[in-house]
């Protein structure tokens, strides 16, 4: 079992100085290495190399005495102590500070494991955003307590006149906390809606994005290369012209009587080949509810088998997502599902 270590950054372990003091001379640490040093992951002083996760980078002394600096300012009664012995750590390692000359590896890219580093370092972007924020948030209806935890850093940002862009699933409409926090908002976010979107994806100036690099979201990639972002940027703002105003009510039909926009949605991922646990998750809903518009599907269509679904699906035209609707698109013409053909 591993030793706990309970310190903090200004008060390393033996074996955490001599670690630390090892991976700044080399540049990186293998893991095995460090194994006695938990604390150094903890404390964000060792961080994974996105070329290898197997091994560990330091983070350099200056940049770990600003980033905690930082929280300092909410703890003015013990801020001036801590303050030198930070400077002192500085200090200390500076020599052995990697060099700067060498080519970095992964340059641009972060890895943040563990959820405290992620939001930490999410909240240091929202701290330096001026401009603009796009989000991608995937999945369903959005939990309030959610909503009520990012709250008070998008009120911050709105007050520094920051553009907020956010895009969820036509799911997420369902949810009343959603309109709540708009509201609170006061018209400084925008909200559209997607049948799907992409995973969930935070842009800040254009400058630096958070994607998760595990499909639980206990690691994430902090990118600040400027190709990188500015990609990812072009990718949320084509969304964001297919994306449909929360505001604007959707169209509630497919154009063929006893199917729903959802269920024409479903019927174009069924027409891919994805499970229904594969659709419940691409647009937020759960997968009893999915099963639900499914067998739905198969009635509006005279399917008795999910291989007839495939084929009425193809033949009623609905093997595509729905387009956007705009206001200038004339209503669709209501007509019945075509039978199968010999």
């Amino acid at each position: 079992m591993a030793e706990v270590h309970a310190h903090g950054v200004d008060q390393l372990c033996g074996e955490g100085e001599r670690v630390y003091a090892a991976a700044l001379k080399a540049g990186r640490i293998d893991r095995a290495a460090a194994a006695g040093a938990p604390c150094l992951v903890e404390l964000a002083l060792l961080s994974p190399d996105p070329e290898d996760t197997a091994w560990l980078v330091p983070e350099p002394p200056g940049e770990v005495v600003a980033r905690l600096l930082r929280g300092l300012r909410d703890e003015l009664g013990q801020s001036q102590a801590r303050a030198v012995a930070l400077t002192r750590l500085a200090e200390r390692y500076t020599g052995l500070d990697i060099d700067t000359d060498a080519p970095s590896a992964g340059a641009g890219i972060r890895v943040l494991e563990g959820k405290p580093r992620i939001r930490e370092a999410i909240a240091e972007a929202s701290d330096a955003c001026v401009i603009e924020h796009l989000a991608v948030q995937p999945g369903g209806v959005r939990r309030e307590s959610v909503l009520n935890d990012a709250l008070p850093l998008a009120l911050i940002m709105a007050a520094r006149g920051v553009k907020m862009q956010t895009l969820y699933t036509h799911a997420a409409r369902h949810g009343q906390g959603l309109y709540e926090y708009l509201e609170r908002m006061g018209g400084a976010a925008e909200v559209r809606t997607l049948d799907e979107v992409i995973e969930r994806l935070l842009i800040f100036d254009r400058k630096v994005a958070f994607v998760p690099a595990t499909e639980d979201r206990t690691v994430a990639l902090e990118l600040r290369h400027p190709g990188l972002v500015q990609f990812l940027a072009i990718v949320f703002e084509r969304l964001w012209r297919l994306g449909h105003p929360l505001e604007a009510p959707l169209a509630a039909g497919s154009g063929i009587e006893g199917i729903t926009r959802r269920e024409q949605a479903i019927a174009a991922l069924l027409a891919e080949g994805y499970t229904d646990g594969e659709v419940a998750q691409r647009l937020g809903i759960n997968v009893r509810t999915a099963r639900h518009h499914i067998r739905k599907l198969s009635e509006a269509l005279g399917a008795v088998s999910r291989a007839q679904l495939g084929v009425r699906i193809a033949q009623n035209g609905l093997d595509s997502p729905p387009r956007p609707t705009t206001e200038d698109d004339p209503p669709a013409p209501a007509h019945q599902a075509r039978p199968d053909t010999p």
